[in-house]
């Protein structure tokens, strides 16, 4: 099939020129048969991919985060590699999947890097496994959804739970139709994105509404990351509200980006992360 090797080429090109070491492997865990791979050594350092990627989009960073860190980087449940048994999400289950990861793996205390739904995880991470973890990035993440992050899933077709136009979808977000095609079909089969996306609905419309009271429960350090555009997914309210609820947040903010910078500015995103995870892989 030579456009899905075209696919892959475009996809893992990059890591292959400059990340030695590329290993590729499944481990059970939650119930799962999940699909990562590693790169460097060092201190562990898992890394969770956004809603409708898949480990692919780290290829930018992993040539930075390697020579400093033991990357693991993995496909989530019904992302990519990693198939879904049961067909609805949450956060809360792709929390413990992350976490049955790194048990799974024997990994003792892995600093964990999560942008957008991959930093809505590392959230339910921090709150619901304290210790589990060094350190987290959260990038991309917020503590409620806002009227802006409900126009933007209906935007993308989505009215309710398990539902999707998918013509929609195409119509007003084809760039991101597209990426979600790329990163999901070429794996799971031609149209699979419309599944994933019908199962990610059952997340995205469930009212995330972290209290004050939870998001002090988050006691390992933090180092929040947002762009002063993404006026979607983590405005700057949110993100001083998020710094302001968790103790010892640090936050950094990236200027004249949008939620999509990690991809467009790969550059930025790792000069904003770097120095954190460096003071804390050696805590």
């Amino acid at each position: 099939m030579p456009e899905t090797n075209e696919v892959l080429l475009q996809y893992t090109k990059e890591l292959d020129s400059n990340s030695p070491g590329k290993k590729g492997s499944y481990v059970q865990a939650n119930g799962l048969s999940i699909y990562y791979e590693e790169y460097g050594s060092g201190a562990p350092l898992v890394l969770i991919h956004g809603g409708c990627l898949n480990l692919n989009s780290w290829s930018e960073s992993i040539p930075t985060f390697a020579p400093h860190f033991r990357a693991l980087a993995f496909d989530s449940r019904g992302h990519g590699r990693t198939k879904d048994p049961i067909g609805t999400m949450s956060y809360r289950l792709l929390a413990e999947d992350t976490a049955g990861f790194i048990s799974a793996l024997g990994l003792e205390r892995p600093l964990v890097c999560g942008y957008s739904d991959g930093g809505q995880i590392a959230l339910e991470m921090g709150m619901n496994y304290p210790g589990l973890a060094k350190a987290y990035v959260v990038g991309g993440a917020t503590y409620h959804w806002s009227a802006e992050c409900y126009a933007f899933f209906n935007m993308f077709g989505v009215d309710g739970p398990g539902s999707l136009e998918p013509e929609r979808a195409e119509r007003n977000l084809p760039d991101f139709v597209k990426l979600a095609r790329d990163h999901q079909d070429v794996f799971q089969g031609e149209g699979y994105w419309k599944t994933l996306v019908r199962n990610s609905s059952y997340m995205w419309l469930q009212p995330l509404n972290y209290s004050v009271e939870d998001l002090h429960k988050i006691m390992d350090p933090v180092l929040l990351v947002a762009g002063d555009r993404d006026s979607i997914f983590m405005p700057i309210e949110d993100a001083v509200h998020l710094y302001r609820s968790i103790s010892g947040a640090e936050l950094a903010v990236a200027p004249g980006c949008d939620h999509m910078f990690p991809f467009s500015n790969m550059d930025m995103f790792t000069n904003l992360t770097m120095d954190f995870l460096l003071r804390h892989a050696r805590g």
